[in-house]
């Protein structure tokens, strides 16, 4: 996986992370994420890559689905509680149903 790539999924996840409003302890988790990518982008600089403007663009463009996923990669990594893990694999199946419906 190329750094670009990962730095993706991590943003793609952080965002995942702040769609989850019925979280209680999402603030934390959301530093946790922050400072678990900032310490990626200080191990592993990218060089000529605009990382705000990747971030907006994925916060822009990058459907629901995907940033939820991106979420559990990113949970996993940084060892966060599993009751968040279990409402976002919940959310992903009520999106699926929802998808199933239209």
């Amino acid at each position: 996986m190329k750094l670009e790539d990962e730095f993706k999924y991590l943003v793609g996840g952080y965002y995942g992370v702040m769609e989850m409003d019925d979280y209680d302890l999402k603030v934390y988790v959301l530093k946790d994420i922050e400072n678990y990518i900032r310490a990626f982008l200080k191990d592993n600089p990218i060089a000529n890559f605009d990382y705000k403007k990747e971030a907006e663009c994925i916060k822009d463009t990058m459907s629901l689905r995907t940033k939820l996923q991106d979420s559990l990669l990113v949970l996993y990594k940084i060892n966060a509680d599993m009751d968040l893990v279990f409402m976002i694999k919940a959310k992903l199946k009520e999106l699926d149903k929802q998808k199933n419906v239209l």
